[in-house]
């Protein structure tokens, strides 16, 4: 039984006329193209330091767990605070934020590359992790406060490109830069591109506030809210090495839980809460947000296998894999515009619906055809399919979680819109690599024995397992060609298999993302005084 309830008429903002402007400052086009650059760096980041990663391990003489946590300081601080980096764009203005954003990430970039040791390394991705949570929610915030609603999905269009592109270009960029210069050049590269973004965001962006904008902060709330996302972040990325049933696993998600349900609480009692839990009264922003969570983990859960599959069961370089990677970035590319033009004269719902089925198509696609021997021409339509169904869910959802929270609580939107992805890539991630492992350690002692090879101890078999679970063959040295050959078909036929369930799982998730679509609808633009609750 469904009933609609309104908390008070709707006051949409009157018809979008552009103010008068002097110079370039304020021009939508231009201010679309200065936080491009800014977000660009951001997402390459994302991927390009992953390149680098043995580099940096060879070179400071690092551990694996020191290697870790250059990755995970990064996520967590990036995770943790964009929520909050929205609410301060809210309060003080979001070209402040974007500019102070671009500024501390170029230059804590620039610090990496001049750092000697890993401590310092790690201290700096989360600064930059930091400084990347300020940038990314205010971008979202200057494209609602800028262009008129009839063009804010084509701007949110070319911001997704933008991201699509740089996060799948990271692994070429980063191959090249450190096979032809060194791994410090990874990080030096955004110096320059910052400084850039610094000087145009200067002279271009324009400051603009909604009369009813918070006036206070929300300091218990900020300590609630990040604590519970560090639990939650810091549990799903120990999860794979703990163990999903171990103490520690379990505790870390129950002490999240407990945060998440003070934290609410909390919302319900202070004056200018930091997340205004009216906000998911609308039923299109909660819809957008797990359709977001989910996507996110269907790709970054299923991609996550990609790689792996590339370079170590087909052998290749980490910048051929980027390369044979392209249908997906170029589909993206392509899409990305034209989704926010199809948006703009249909509405989100039928693309979202549309692309979380090209999507579960991909990824159907892939768990039944990709294994050792499957040509590029193949893999290649998989990729392309998959990028024609990202590029409107990306657009789609993020002008409907935008496009529906007030435009005093744009940043806080863009944040949450930011947030659920992160969230949705890890749990796939997670999730994803648990299945995998589970179908991995299940099936090779079978395969193994089952193929006339000497059976192995336990402890053995664990650590040929762990090899197989990336699509690394455990061949050692010396090993006669016949049974290595043997060996690494074992090791192969076992990955895929394991990375078909995977993907299995991502497309049902991605099916229920496409049923969670349905319920979106485009932004209704209203200020929180005046939001229409539909439950």
């Amino acid at each position: 039984m469904t009933s609609q309830s309104t908390v008070a008429d709707p006051a949409p903002y009157p018809p979008s006329t552009p103010e008068p402007r002097k110079g370039l400052r304020g021009h939508p086009w231009l201010t679309l193209f200065s936080v491009a650059i800014g977000v660009m760096m951001v997402a390459l980041d994302g991927t390009i330091v992953a390149i680098a990663n043995p580099a940096i391990q060879h070179d400071l003489k690092a551990s694996l767990a020191d290697v870790q946590w250059i990755t995970n300081g990064y996520l967590l601080a990036l995770a943790v605070t964009l929520i909050t980096a929205g609410k301060l764009g809210d309060r003080f203005g979001h070209r402040q934020t974007f500019l102070i954003g671009i500024a501390g990430f170029a230059a804590a970039s620039g610090a990496i590359g001049l750092s000697k040791t890993v401590p310092l390394v790690i201290v700096f991705r989360v600064l930059q992790g930091l400084f990347g949570a300020l940038l990314m929610p205010a971008a979202l915030g200057l494209l609602r406060a800028t262009f008129p609603a009839e063009k804010l999905n084509m701007a949110i269009g070319i911001w997704g490109m933008v991201i699509g592109a740089s996060t799948a270009g990271g692994p070429i960029v980063g191959g090249l830069l450190v096979e032809h210069v060194n791994w410090q050049s990874v990080f030096f590269i955004n110096v320059p591109v910052g400084i850039a973004a610094l000087v145009l965001g200067a002279v271009i962006l324009k400051d603009h506030r909604a009369e009813n904008a918070p006036k206070s902060f929300d300091i218990p709330g900020i300590v609630l809210l990040s604590g519970a996302m560090f639990f939650l972040i810091w549990a799903l990325i120990k999860a794979p090495a703990w163990g999903w049933g171990d103490s520690r696993t379990l505790i870390f998600l129950a002490l999240a839980v407990v945060s998440f349900a003070v934290f609410g609480f909390w919302e319900t009692r202070v004056r200018e809460p930091l997340v205004p839990l009216t906000m998911f009264r609308s039923v299109p922003l909660t819809a957008g947000a797990v359709v977001m969570v989910l996507m996110a983990f269907a790709f970054m859960g299923g991609l996550f296998f990609v790689t792996f599959y590339l370079q170590n069961v087909h052998g290749m370089s980490p910048v051929d894999s980027g390369l044979h990677l392209l249908p997906l970035t170029g589909m993206m590319i392509i899409s990305s515009p034209l989704a926010g033009a199809l948006i703009t004269k249909v509405g989100p719902r039928v693309p979202l619906v549309g692309g979380m089925v090209f999507t579960a198509a991909a990824m159907f696609g892939m768990a039944s055809s990709l294994d050792q021997d499957t040509s590029s021409l193949v893999t290649s339509f998989w990729f392309a399919l998959l990028g024609l169904g990202l590029a409107p869910v990306m657009v789609g959802a993020t002008d409907v979680i935008v496009g529906n929270a007030p435009l005093e609580l744009s940043g806080v939107a863009g944040g949450l819109q930011q947030s659920a992805m992160q969230v949705g890539g890890c749990l796939g991630t997670a999730v994803l690599g648990a299945a995998m492992a589970a179908k991995v350690r299940n099936d090779l002692p079978d395969n193994w024995t089952g193929a006339g090879l000497p059976q192995l101890p336990p402890a053995q078999m664990d650590q040929v397992s762990s090899a197989v679970e990336v699509g690394y063959a455990p061949v050692a040295k010396g090993t006669p060609p016949e049974m290595a050959e043997l060996i690494t078909n074992i090791a192969h036929d076992t990955f895929v298999s394991g990375m078909g369930l995977a993907f299995t799982i991502a497309g049902g998730v991605a099916v229920l993302a496409a049923l969670a679509a349905v319920f979106t609808k485009r932004g209704s633009n209203t200020p929180a005084e005046g939001s229409a609750a539909h439950i």
